[in-house]
Parts: C-alpha cells; structure tokens; sequence
C-alpha cells in the first residue's frame, strides 16, 4: 500500500510542484475515489433510519428473547436491502490508506523522492508548516504544544463525526467515540507527521462538505415532492 500511495503522491507533485499542495490533491483524489462508498454509507444510514421504528417495536415486543430480536431485525435489514455494515465501510478502508500514508510521510525519500537532495528540495514548508515529515508543534519551555493543523484535524473530526450520527438513534459507544477520536487525533498529532495531520483535516473537510451538499439536494427533493403533492 505504501509503495503504490507513495507513487500516486509523487505523479501528483510532478504535476503540481509543490508538496504540501499534493498532499491536498493527493487527499480530494483519494476522497473522489471512495465517493461510490460514501454514498452507498449515506443512503444505509438513511434507511437504518427509517426502519428504526420497527426496530425499536421489535425490541419492545420480544424484549427477553435476543434470538428472536436478532431474526426480525435480520428479516427487515433484507426486505429493505440494509447493510447495516456499509456504514462502516468508508472508515475500515480508510485505516491501510492511513497507515500507508504514513509510512510514506515518514520516509519520503524511500517511496516518493529517489535521494535525500531532492527531498529536501521539495519539502521547504508550507504555510506555516516547517516540514510535512516532522510533526507540526510548537516548543515552549521544552513542552511539545500541537499547533494548527492537530487542533483543526481534532476539530473537523468532531464536527464530521457530528454530522454522521445526527439523526441516528442514540448509541452509548458512537456517542463516546464522538468526543473520544478528536482527543485521540489532537495526541496523535503532536507525535505524526505534518503531512498526515494534513491528510485527516482536508479529508475532514471534505467530508463535512459533501454532507452539506448531500444534505440541501435531499431537502430540495423533499420540498419539490411536497411542493407537487400540494399541487395535486
């Protein structure tokens, strides 16, 4: 994985020349590609939402009986062809993405870059970021403090973890997780590199964008349908 990832992000910086830049390239290419499973995740979530109703009758009917719970539930996931695992889906294939991108952020030079001069060429900051290998903190008083870019991937992961779970019904472990991963993503900053901070705040934005727009296409379909049923 990391030799492919490092190949695809050294094409792009051919094209671009700049190596922060192609990180971001890099990371709208990779979002465009998962687009087909988003979508599938965004149009499961959606009917896991409107079959939860029948869901929570069927607990409440057999509320002593798990196997009975777990058939019924079974049964409606198939007749309203529910993968309740799609929603998971986007993120599980994310991980080796991730983990192949660090691999090669940490060692540049091995899987993007031919020597350590042309490297060095190339990685000489962006914006404020002194190199994408090092991680993006700030030293005071001999204390690693995270600086922009750990803090904006914490925020963004908040605000897109918040944006998936709205409307979904309320689960003790998704609701953890929701104030757990920004935490885990600040701490994680301080130590990772620059560039893969970089990856998780453009990914992040990304995402919340595309909610957006997915989020105004269906209330404008949903108002066209009751514009036209007022009609008639």
């Amino acid at each position: 994985m990391s030799t492919i990832l490092g190949f695809l992000l050294k094409f792009i910086y051919q094209v671009v020349g700049h190596y922060g830049l192609a990180i971001i390239v890099f990371t709208v290419v990779v979002k465009m590609c998962l687009l087909p499973l988003t979508a599938a995740q965004n149009r499961s979530m959606a009917s896991m939402q409107e079959i939860q109703p029948k869901m929570d009758e069927i607990k409440k009917k057999y509320p002593d009986n798990k196997d009975k719970q777990n058939q019924l539930i079974m049964e409606l996931y198939q007749k309203h062809k529910v993968n309740p695992m799609m929603g998971c889906l986007p993120i599980l294939i994310q991980f080796p993405i991730l983990i192949g991108l660090f691999n090669v952020l940490r060692e540049p030079v091995k899987y993007v870059f031919t020597t350590e001069a042309a490297y060095a060429a190339a990685d000489t900051g962006f914006l404020w970021i002194k190199s994408m290998a090092t991680p993006d903190v700030i030293t005071l008083a001999g204390i690693s403090i995270p600086f922009i870019l750990p803090i904006l991937a914490a925020i963004t992961t908040f605000f897109e973890s918040y944006m998936m779970q709205k409307g979904q019904p309320k689960n003790p472990t998704t609701s953890v997780m929701l104030y757990m991963m920004p935490v885990l993503i600040l701490v994680w900053g301080v130590s990772f590199p620059a560039g893969l901070s970089l990856y998780w705040a453009v990914s992040n934005i990304f995402s919340i964008i595309q909610r957006r727009v997915t989020a105004y296409r269906k209330n404008n379909k949903e108002t066209a349908k009751g514009g036209s049923k007022g009609a008639k």
